[in-house]
């Protein structure tokens, strides 16, 4: 089981002569099995606190601890070896590869962790509703299928922490309830889960919301 944990991160970006603090300072602490939504409004730093917690991005101050692995401050490719270890990831963008379909892709992340398939594929399709668009390419796909497999893709290594950004922003209320149903499959078996959310849905069935607002953490 994974624990991980952030102490006092801080990312500003320059443009210019003018500099914005994305994170001001954001600790937190995910443990094994929970499922965490991270909500704000748009520009509270929800996007830039996950590439942090998952060594996509450096923070600029403080560090990141994986089951007492410092992921932060370290060579591109021990971070790498820690992420594809660790997490499952779907950001808003860029989580497919265009000249494979939706199965293909998920069918290549398991091949990568080195995961047999087993009859998974069928299963993430249809947790994602895609079931009629498993052989269809991404220049095939809407937005909401789009991610709907980027989340498939994640979810592919059954990873021990699933990252997610915005998960059911472009989903109906039913797609959108089987996924809560799993992610609280993912809880009963120590998985993690945190996703970035503006979903009441998701908020209301998460074991806590950690709220940001300005790159702060508002309340947890």
């Amino acid at each position: 089981m994974v624990t991980l944990i952030a102490h006092e991160l801080y990312r500003f970006f320059h443009t210019g002569e003018d500099e914005t603090f994305a994170l001001r300072g954001v600790s937190l602490c995910l443990r094994p099995g929970e499922f965490v939504a991270l909500a704000g409004p748009s520009g509270s730093g929800k996007s830039t606190l996950l590439s942090c917690l998952t060594g996509l991005d450096e923070p600029d101050g403080g560090h990141v601890m994986i089951d007492g692995n410092r992921l932060t401050r370290r060579p591109e490719a021990a971070r790498a070896r820690i992420r594809a270890a660790n997490f499952g990831i779907l950001l808003q963008s860029g989580n497919l590869f265009p000249h494979l379909d939706v199965a293909q892709n998920i069918r290549f992340q398991m091949r990568l962790a080195g995961k047999p398939d087993g009859g998974r594929v069928e299963q993430l399709v249809e947790i994602v509703g895609l079931q009629h668009r498993a052989h269809a390419f991404v220049w095939q796909l809407s937005g909401g299928e789009t991610a709907r497999a980027g989340l498939a893709v994640a979810l592919a290594a059954n990873p021990p922490i699933l990252v997610a950004d915005e998960p059911t922003a472009e989903v109906d209320a039913d797609t959108e309830g089987g996924l809560i149903d799993y992610f609280a499959i993912r809880r009963s078996a120590g998985l993690t889960t945190l996703l970035a959310t503006h979903s009441t849905a998701l908020t209301r069935k998460a074991d806590r919301t950690i709220w940001l607002h300005d790159g702060k953490v508002e309340d947890d």
